[in-house]
């Protein structure tokens, strides 16, 4: 009787725990769902109505279904201030972090975790660097970067307290947009492009070790495209670790489904989330474009207005040299032609979060900013971006270009980055130039040049109508993928990190082979091609060499079997990819390692393949005895490896599961529980770094646009991940799935399906 009479108290305690229990859990759901609209939602753009604020009349934005904003204003003013407004909607923080990245700030919001990168961008002086750049600028440079940074700001002041999940997590709120932030913004670009100091490092390690003959041939393979193709070249190149690459190409209406010119572009950048590029459509008299701009500056940086198209790629020529100072630190004297020079000393101080502040001083010579120091000796970075009135913001020009002839205008002002430039326009014209300001130079391009003698310093630049130029050339196809446009008689020195011109090749190839009939779709098809001449040539090398020495049993034998019937893709599910790719990298390292005894893992680079054929092809004897040796143990060297890596039975490896995507979130990413919201990936790629579709897991396409030039609203265009930096935004990954399966979407630029409007009004006084 006792137990029935406990039964009813022990249910009641049941529910009344369950109760507890579920209230607790209503009230952290309620918490959580008003955690995420605080942070997340009240920091989406305004998608309806209108918004009063400093243009000067009305302008209208409609985004469309992927987000992107078609801005229509009646004055570039106007239209520059809603293009500063709308990406700080989506792009503030990033916006934020990159100008602290350049400034030397990070660690101000980050931690210590950032010190390195602060250290790094305080030496290079980039933010004194853009005060400087910013004070040259001509009045309507200045004008439109004023115009853009006044809605960056109108967004700032109109949003406190709701700027979004990483501004909350990090517990500070961004300070007011400037002009000089704007100019940083660029020079992260160019500082991205042009980091050849970095490589010379490397170079002077081999050398201080190694036979400098063969150091210096590493560093200055040949990269020769076939006889007859466009833009042929041949030239040295300065060799290094991988730039990001693109590819852009231009075809002819004699090409084409509907006879007029194709232009395609697709720029290989770092993976981040958001990414690199943010879309935008501007309307205003006298300017009708759009396309991709860089989050920060003003204008379309690549796309199409009503009459013409244009890509980029990296050209890659040196714009850096690093001239060993002969110095002293107490007073910071050096040598320059025999005399004493006074250095200056700047005072930098960098915040660091969570700790005291770091003070470092930066000794500047005439040269540039000292990089290193060792006692007596100094190392100091002359770069392209120092020079008086090299870097100006040339975009809204080249926006509003009509023609060949104001295209070229306008890009002629350009300074660097130095890059390719491909043209096409609506009378049937294609075109390319070459445009930045590269150095000449009258001296060996060494590591390290001697800056004490006066004897190496640069005779200004060459003449922009002196840089590799085509127009409308007889076979109607322009490619450029970050190879050497210059021809081999070229009047002037030549020195870079140019890719090999496998890419270059095969873009060439694959439009040949579409025939006359060429549509978007086609240039798509070809965006995501990944046949690797490179690594199929290894497969073929160390197929022969296998054959000589004679078949044996097993694993090797079963990997050769692969690799003999291999077509050259580099397809995720393959495994005669990652066998191919692990003989290359051990043929490279044996490479170094003959050049220079112990580092082995300091040289790689765009130019490395290139380097690696020709060796494998001319078989000089002063290098190795026996070249199918050589074949033969960095294939067994690269199989110990793949067993290490994906297991003892070659034919289970897969070429995916060695190369992925995985895009994380700077800040929310590294979360622990939900940080994998925040991210993309990991995901088994194709492709290599040597295929049109260049991936090496770090860095792949940026965007993909493809233009049908004068049927504008025929062309395609997708980016990385999408075009918000929010979660909660449908537009923050609503891109990947078509961008990793290799498929785009419309470009609207008349045809415009709005799925929403806002009009910014002006404010009442």
């Amino acid at each position: 009787m006792r137990c029935f009479r406990e039964q009813p108290l022990t249910i009641t305690l049941v529910r009344r725990v369950l109760l507890v229990v579920n209230v607790l859990l209503g009230i952290v759901c309620i918490l959580a769902a008003g955690a995420v609209y605080w942070i997340f939602y009240r920091a989406l753009p305004k998608t309806s109505g209108s918004l009063a604020t400093l243009v000067t009349q009305q302008v209208e934005v409609n985004r469309d279904g992927l987000g992107i904003p078609h801005i229509r204003a009646k004055t570039i003013e106007d239209a520059l201030f809603v293009q500063g407004y709308v990406t700080a909607e989506d792009r503030m923080f990033q916006m934020d972090a990159m100008r602290r990245l350049a400034a030397g700030e990070l660690s101000e919001v980050f931690g210590s975790a950032t010190i390195d990168a602060d250290r790094e961008s305080r030496r290079l002086r980039l933010r004194r660097t853009a005060e400087q750049i910013y004070t040259a600028l001509p009045a309507a440079d200045k004008a439109a970067i004023a115009a853009y940074a006044r809605g960056v700001n109108a967004y700032i002041e109109s949003h406190h307290g709701r700027y979004g999940f990483e501004f909350t997590a990090l517990q500070y709120d961004p300070r007011p947009w400037s002009v000089v932030d704007s100019l940083m913004a660029g020079l992260n670009m160019y500082r991205s492009l042009t980091h050849s100091w970095k490589l010379k490092m490397d170079k002077q390690q081999m050398l201080s070790a190694g036979e400098a003959d063969k150091v210096d041939f590493l560093y200055s393979a040949p990269g020769r495209m076939k006889p007859g193709s466009e833009l042929s070249w041949a030239a040295t190149s300065e060799v290094g670790a991988p730039l990001p690459g693109s590819n852009a190409w231009a075809v002819s209406g004699a090409h084409t489904a509907d006879g007029k010119p194709l232009l395609s572009n697709d720029m290989h950048l770092e993976f981040s989330i958001p990414g690199v590029w943010h879309a935008v459509q501007l309307e205003a008299p006298g300017l009708d474009v759009e396309g991709v701009a860089l989050p920060g500056i003003p204008g379309v940086i690549s796309g199409h207005n009503d009459r013409i198209a244009w890509g980029e790629t990296n050209l890659g020529f040196d714009a850096q040299d690093i001239y060993a100072e002969k110095m002293d630190f107490r007073n910071g004297h050096y040598i320059f032609e025999g005399k004493l020079e006074q250095a200056r000393s700047e005072h930098e101080i960098i915040r660091v979060k969570g700790r005291g502040a770091e003070e470092i001083a930066v000794w500047v010579t005439r040269h540039g900013p000292v990089i290193e120091q060792n006692g007596t000796a100094a190392l100091a970075l002359r770069w392209t971006a120092y020079e008086p009135g090299v870097f100006q913001y040339v975009f809204l020009d080249v926006d509003r270009a009509r023609n060949w002839e104001e295209f070229k205008r306008a890009i002629s002002r350009f300074g660097g980055p130095a890059q390719n430039f491909v043209y096409a326009d609506v009378d049937g014209n294609i075109g390319y130039h070459a445009s930045g300001k590269l150095p000449i130079r009258h001296y060996a391009g060494g590591a390290v040049v001697d800056g004490s003698t006066g004897k190496n310093e640069w005779d200004g630049y060459i003449p922009f109508d002196d840089l590799p130029e085509t127009f409308n050339p007889p076979t109607g196809v322009i490619a450029t993928a970050n190879a050497n446009p210059f021809p081999a008689d070229y009047p002037y020195p030549v020195s870079g990190n140019f890719a090999a011109p496998d890419r270059t090749e095969q873009i060439l190839n694959l439009l040949k082979a579409g025939g006359s009939k060429l549509k978007p779709q086609d240039s798509l098809r070809i965006q995501k091609d990944v046949y690797s001449a490179f690594h199929h040539y290894i497969a073929r090398r160390v197929v022969e060499a296998y054959d000589k020495r004679g078949a044996v049993t097993g694993a090797l034998n079963d990997a050769i079997g692969l690799l003999r019937k291999w077509d050259g893709q580099m397809d995720e599910d393959e495994a005669a990819p990652l066998i191919a790719s692990l003989v290359a990298d051990h043929l490279r390292k044996s490479l170094a390692e003959r050049a220079s005894g112990g580092n082995g893992g300091a040289f790689g680079g765009d130019i490395s393949p290139a380097v690696v054929v020709k060796l494998l092809r001319d078989e000089p004897p002063d290098w190795f005895p026996d070249y199918n040796a050589l074949l033969l143990h960095s294939f067994t060297d690269a199989m110990d490896e793949g067993q290490r890596l994906q297991g003892a039975n070659p034919a289970g490896w897969k070429w995916g599961k060695a190369l992925f995507v995985e895009i994380r979130n700077p800040v929310g990413g590294a979360l622990p529980w939900i940080g994998s919201w925040f991210n993309v990936g990991p995901l088994p790629a194709s492709g290599g770094i040597t295929t049109v579709k260049q991936m090496n897991g770090r860095l792949g396409p940026s965007e993909r646009m493809n233009f049908s030039v004068g049927n504008w609203d025929n062309s395609l265009w997708n980016l990385t991940v999408g075009e918000s930096g929010n979660l909660l935004s449908p537009h923050y990954r609503d891109q990947f799935d078509a961008w990793y399966n290799g498929e785009s979407f419309p470009m609207p630029f008349r045809n415009l399906d709005a799925g929403s409007t806002v009009r910014f009004v002006p404010e009442a006084h």
